[in-house]
């Protein structure tokens, strides 16, 4: 596709044949036309004729369903150095939610600013020079935003090719507030963060994210993250999606302090890559789901993404203990270059465990170091910090202590310490919708990038059987946009709702990624449109980047910017 096809406005297309899955939990697949005009659904029906200079596709043998929602995604700089977006598109997914984990490229007040928190999440994102900013990515006013809205702009100026919400990332109010350090927030200091939080909200935002195992968002205590939801409340519509304190020993302990929140604040709470992780964590599943049925009972507005993997993939940096963090990344670089210091993390990382290793002290066999940009780390990408540790003859501590400074605390890491029957058993749950966790930069990257939503139909739907694949589309699409406050607009097959629609072959749909190959595109999704435009057209991307930035509006709908 030409450049100056990216931005073409839709035309006409008409579906024929499709087995038509339409969203909606339960409902039967029917055979029907499905008519696109304008970015919408204009038509379904029998034999329906194509209007004039249509596109016809006959999707006879295949599924159309709405495009899927990914409920926690990580590409908020991606969607901008790579607009095309084809791990997305070419999995289905139409619609993502950014902002997440309590940390993201806005608000804040400052370039210093700005510029912390692009060292301290390359890791998930990367982060271009200012020099390759100011060359190649100067017409889109790269990290010129500083509020919520003027970044939305920036993502609608340069068009993306999925849809994109936005979350208020916590860990940036605290930022703001509070600078990045491990201490108690005053009163004035937690007023001011409800009042960064009204504004962002004003901007456009559907909710605010947190990464309790993150800098400076960790440091924040219950009384503190309760008013914030408070706020949130008010909003309605609104969510509160914590990455929680702890995935490992005490795992239940910190769900129960984001359960509780949503019971004491009345705030709509979303629990993000809600697992159950590590050894001690095996066969708990249950306990978490019955924690979660009965605040629901008890009136409390709970839901939960997972990703349909057994790793987990974050910044090797995370791994560290939370003291060891504070201050930035430019006082934990020189806290690693300090003898003594890094004896006294050692100790926090394997043996007592601290809370960047969710209170288990570290097994080095679990640790895969992910993408690296040092040329002295070159060939470490792939391999288990213990297996880089034998081959060097050395102890795995150092290498850990070699590549984050190398790198300066840019390497991602893939952490081996999943459960299959935990994942299954929340999968399973009736508020369980999908979210890829994705980091997408780099070379060595979890399968997850693009394979996510291929392998919750084809893996878990239609070979394991966790649910009817119509159902699980269900859970990818309705379930998401209903807690987006989206559908019907997007997330369902109706008449009137936006053209966000995936053709995919029921038999033969598959992630395809392995942790080997971890950027093979899924097998068996033929078309995805986006707002009526083919993203994916017979299994190729078209290089269209018809998405929209969709927008909380005063009144508590979300709608697409201008609407």
């Amino acid at each position: 596709m030409a450049a100056d096809d990216t931005h073409t406005a839709p035309t006409p297309t008409l579906i024929t044949n499709a087995t038509v899955i339409s969203g909606d939990e339960g409902a039967e697949p029917y055979v029907a036309d499905v008519l696109l005009s304008g970015g919408l659904i204009a038509a379904i029906g029998e034999r329906l004729a194509p209007p004039p200079g249509a596109t016809v596709v006959d999707a006879r043998g295949l599924y159309l369903a709405p495009g899927f929602i990914d409920m926690h995604a990580h590409s908020d700089l991606y969607l901008l150095t790579s607009p095309g977006h084809a791990p997305k598109i070419t999995q289905g997914c139409t619609t993502e939610v950014v902002g997440q984990d309590g940390i993201s490229y806005a608000p804040v007040r400052t370039k210093a600013q700005l510029a912390a928190i692009r060292a301290q999440i390359a890791g998930w994102n990367g982060n271009p020079s200012d020099d390759e900013c100011a060359t190649t990515l100067a017409h889109i006013g790269m990290f010129e935003w500083r509020t919520i809205a003027e970044y939305l702009d920036t993502l609608d100026r340069n068009r993306t090719a999925t849809n994109v919400a936005m979350l208020v990332p916590q860990g940036n109010l605290r930022l703001l507030a509070c600078g990045p350090y491990d201490a108690v927030a005053t009163p004035a200091e937690i007023a001011e963060q409800a009042a960064l939080l009204r504004a962002a909200m004003a901007d456009g935002a559907v909710g605010m994210s947190s990464g309790l195992t993150y800098t400076p968002g960790m440091y924040a205590s219950t009384s503190e993250l309760a008013v914030l939801c408070k706020v949130l409340a008010e909003y309605d519509g609104a969510y509160y999606a914590p990455h929680h304190r702890s995935y490992g020993h005490r795992a239940l302990e910190s769900y129960a302090e984001m359960v509780g929140l949503a019971h004491d604040t009345r705030c709509p709470v979303h629990l993000t890559h809600a697992t159950m992780n590590f050894a001690e964590n095996r066969g708990r599943a249950g306990e978490l789901l019955t924690l979660i049925d009965a605040a629901r009972d008890a009136g409390a507005d709970i839901t939960l993404d997972t990703y349909p993997y057994l790793p987990g993939c974050t910044t090797l940096a995370a791994l560290l203990p939370s003291w060891a963090s504070a201050g930035g990344p430019a006082e934990t670089l020189a806290r690693l270059n300090d003898e003594m210091v890094r004896e006294k993390i050692r100790v926090a990382v394997e043996v007592t465990g601290c809370d960047g290793g969710h209170g288990i002290p570290t097994n080095w066999d679990e640790i895969e170091i992910g993408s690296t940009t040092h040329p002295d780390l070159a060939g470490y990408g792939g391999r288990r910090v213990s297996e880089v540790a034998r081959a060097e003859s050395r102890p795995p501590i150092s290498v850990f202590f070699d590549v984050l400074t190398k790198d300066a605390l840019a390497t991602s890491c893939l952490m081996h310490v999943g459960s299959e029957a935990n994942v299954r058993a929340i999968m399973a749950h009736g508020t369980h919708m999908g979210g890829s966790d994705a980091i997408l930069h780099g070379s060595t990257l979890h399968p997850r990038a693009w394979g996510t939503f291929p392998r919750f139909l084809g893996h878990y739907a239609r070979d394991v059987g966790i649910a009817s694949v119509p159902d699980m589309v269900a859970h990818l699409t309705s379930r998401p946009a209903r807690r987006l406050g989206v559908w019907p607009h997007r997330g369902a097959v109706r008449v009137g709702s936006a053209a966000d629609l995936v053709l995919f072959n029921p038999k033969t749909v598959a992630d395809m990624a392995t942790h080997a190959e971890p950027t093979l595109p899924a097998k068996g999704i033929e078309y995805v449109f986006v707002n009526g435009v083919a993203a994916l057209r017979g299994g190729q991307t078209t290089g269209a980047r018809a998405g929209v930035t969709l927008r909380r509006r005063a009144d508590g709908k979300v709608t697409d910017r201008g609407a």
